[in-house]
């Protein structure tokens, strides 16, 4: 994901066991369409509150184009972007993947009450699946080359229709990644731009 990372010293949101003490808290969720409050915890992405690029990307992002389909959400944390696409689209699958087991473990949590929706280490997702939407908050602070070789990873994944909804602060490379990903051959539009936050919707 691309907002600060959680401040606890010695861990970061991307390990895959943090060693950060557990310390459970509450945040809400408010968006137009869905107010719900979510488990959190230290030592997952943006633990005490929504994340700035994450409110963008769900209060602005596209409408989905798959609602019956396999939705992603790629670096879920507790699962913010994967509540909310299970809440708009109830028929549709919704996976969140993390490499944090303590964020994984919320995300579930926080999906407890839907039965299409769930989330996996990212080592546990089933590979066989063809994936029609991606939406993700990416975890920028991985490096670049991490990075591209994640976005490359579940390019892959996409089903010959399907696309990858991102949102990127703009001084964190959202336009130098946009223009990586054009590179690649990948058909990459900037969507919208708000307080330095770009949302890239990316084609197969």
């Amino acid at each position: 994901m691309t907002g600060d990372p959680q401040s606890n010293v010695g861990s970061h949101y991307f390990d895959g066991s943090p060693a950060t003490p557990s310390q459970q808290q509450a945040v809400s969720l408010v968006l137009p369409d869905l107010t719900t409050d979510l488990v959190t915890d230290r030592g997952v992405f943006s633990g005490t509150r929504i994340d700035a690029g994450t409110k963008i990307l769900l209060q602005e992002g596209p409408p989905l184009e798959a609602p019956t389909g396999l939705l992603v959400d790629v670096g879920c944390g507790y699962g913010p972007i994967a509540r909310t696409l299970i809440h708009r689209a109830p028929t549709a699958t919704v996976i969140g993947v993390d490499v944090n087991e303590r964020a994984v473990a919320l995300a579930n949590t926080n999906l407890a009450d839907f039965s299409s929706a769930s989330a996996v280490l990212a080592d546990d997702f089933d590979t066989s699946l063809a994936v029609d939407e991606v939406w993700s908050n990416p975890p920028i602070r991985v490096g670049k080359q991490a990075l591209h070789e994640l976005l490359t990873l579940w390019h892959d994944r996409l089903k010959p229709s399907g696309r990858m909804v991102l949102v990127v602060q703009k001084h964190l490379g959202s336009d130098s990644l946009q223009r990586w990903m054009q590179a690649e051959g990948w058909p990459a539009t900037r969507l919208f731009t708000r307080a330095s936050y770009r949302i890239l919707e990316v084609r197969k």
